[in-house]
């Protein structure tokens, strides 16, 4: 099935996906692509309507990235945000300058409700908060065009020629703190640009599930089947594509949680799949000995994996394909168009050269975490599955900062166990949307029984979220951490700190590797 189409063209931003989450909010179904992509490809796209995205650099340096001024010839309409918004001006003949005063944070912002763009979108009031991040201004808009925002410091936080369908802001309408940001992007997306909101998980199930059956065809397929809900998802939807062609390989690498190995192998029995767990404990330990560099650990995990799967794939006989339970924030944060690598994901940017399968099939590659889960349930998968925790396929080893060794998975398994059965008995297993423990490489000096010690401080971890592209601190209850706390250093040996992670994402990410 063909969706409507929102293309978001990347400048380098790092958090600019973000924008790419606003509009699958509206129901309508958007791609991000790079600034480099041809002008001749974007046209063959027909596009409904295209978005420009922020990024670190000033428009009008001759090293900065931009975009041929054609796009702006093609008839759909078009939002600029922030650089995307400064490029425009400066493509079109207006001028963009570094500014005095730099605006960073919320911003008391004065709006032009008559704008097309603003009276579309419900609740704006001529004054309200947005949220700015930004060293250079729009000084003058190009022939055409009106200032439809400004701020006391800011002379155009939003221009638009609306007989072109051009609209920009300055602020940033994809982040939370912009008050009625997310409306912004509602009215450009479907009033302005005319989308209808065909973009459901209904439409994409029926069109993933067809998609693959026409790819794979008589070939056989393996999945790598971790038990978390991505590889899960990825299952139940190749399950219902191509039926007994479909082998789905759990491979235990020795990095799971606490009894998580048998507790995945019981949650798929009786699924009627090809189900093979694959003990590789020994082999993945002894590749990462000495390993404490974390993107190499990652990269030697991913290739590693992929070693595994093609020595089960001979065991069953000729496979086509190798099927990966990879997301989109997977694909961003391992690099995506002009945007900096924050970490290579062992299903990335971990991938070896060389993959001794016809094709990778990733079927959930543009979805997010939220439509992955919303997808899980419309294919019928049980609430445990689709709500469980998320779990990096590295596992434990990018929980332990330096060298991994069994001493210390063990330690790690039994604390992060504890921390997860009292989240569970205060009834707050669901409000975290993520929480685990990191057991770090900082020795610090206790004392217990009268006596020194001198053992590992361990990190707890929790963050909430919606699409895992942002995320904020749990405010866990402190007489619940303090529980924790206490449990830990009693019943856990080598552990005589704990520490409690109150850092959001940006600048940290949800995982410490």
């Amino acid at each position: 099935m063909e969706h409507q189409l929102i293309l978001v063209i990347d400048f380098g931003g790092q958090y600019n996906q973000l924008i790419a989450r606003r509009v699958r909010e509206c129901s309508v179904y958007c791609e991000v692509i790079s600034c480099r992509t041809p002008i001749e490809k974007i046209r063959e796209l027909s596009p409904m309507g295209i978005i420009f995205t922020g990024g670190p650099n000033s428009v009008y340096l001759e090293t900065s990235p931009t975009i041929s001024p054609e796009i702006f010839d093609l008839g759909v309409p078009v939002l600029g945000i922030c650089y995307g918004a400064q490029l425009m001006a400066h493509l079109l003949g207006g001028d963009v300058h570094a500014a005095d005063n730099r605006e960073y944070g919320m911003t008391k912002t004065y709006y032009d409700t008559s704008s097309v763009l603003f009276s579309h979108a419900d609740g704006i009031g001529s004054e309200d908060i947005s949220w700015m991040s930004h060293t250079d201004f729009i000084a003058g808009v190009p022939d055409g065009f009106r200032v439809t925002a400004h701020t006391d410091t800011c002379p155009t936080a939003a221009m638009e020629n609306a007989d072109r369908k051009l609209f920009a802001v300055q602020f940033h309408p994809e982040v939370n703190h912009t008050v009625h940001g997310t409306d912004m992007i509602r009215a450009f997306v479907r009033d302005i640009c005319g989308c209808a909101g065909d973009w459901t998980m209904k439409n994409y199930a029926a069109s993933a599930v067809k998609q693959v059956r026409e790819k794979v065809g008589d070939g056989k397929v393996l999945l790598g089947l971790s038990g978390g809900v991505d590889s899960s998802v990825a299952a139940a939807l190749l399950a219902r594509a191509v039926g007994d062609k479909l082998t789905c390989i759990f491979v235990d690498h020795g990095f799971m949680r606490k009894n998580e190995g048998d507790e995945v192998e019981q949650a798929f029995d009786g699924w009627g799949i090809n189900f093979v767990r694959v003990n590789a404990k020994d082999r993945f330990l002894s590749k990462l000995a000495g390993v404490t560099e974390p993107e190499q650990k990652r990269k030697l995990i991913g290739e590693e994996f992929i070693r595994v799967f093609e020595a089960e794939a001979k065991k069953i006989g000729r496979v086509d394909y190798l099927v990966q339970g990879t997301i989109y924030p997977d694909v961003i944060e391992s690099g995506l168009g002009d945007s900096a690598v924050i970490k290579s994901h062992h299903n990335v940017g971990g991938l070896p050269d060389y993959v001794d399968f016809k094709e990778i099939i990733e079927p959930l590659r543009l979805l997010f975490k939220d439509e992955v889960r919303a997808l899980g349930r419309e294919l019928g998968l049980s609430d445990v599955l689709v709500d469980r925790q998320p779990f990096p396929g590295p596992g434990l080893a990018i929980r332990i900062i330096g060298e991994i060794t069994e001493e210390k998975l063990d330690i790690l398994r039994d604390a992060d166990l504890i921390f997860r059965e009292e989240i569970a008995k205060a009834d707050l297993d669901h409000t975290p949307d993520q929480y685990f423990a990191v057991l770090t490489s900082m020795r610090s000096v206790g004392v217990m029984g009268d006596g020194r010690t001198y053992d590992y401080t361990l990190a707890l971890r929790a963050v909430t979220t919606s699409d895992f592209m942002t995320a904020d601190f749990a405010k866990l209850p402190y007489d619940l951490l303090q529980r924790v706390s206490s449990r830990i250093v009693n019943e856990v040996k080598s552990i005589n700190r704990i520490v409690y992670d109150v850092t959001t994402k940006p600048p940290a990410t949800v995982e410490w590797e």
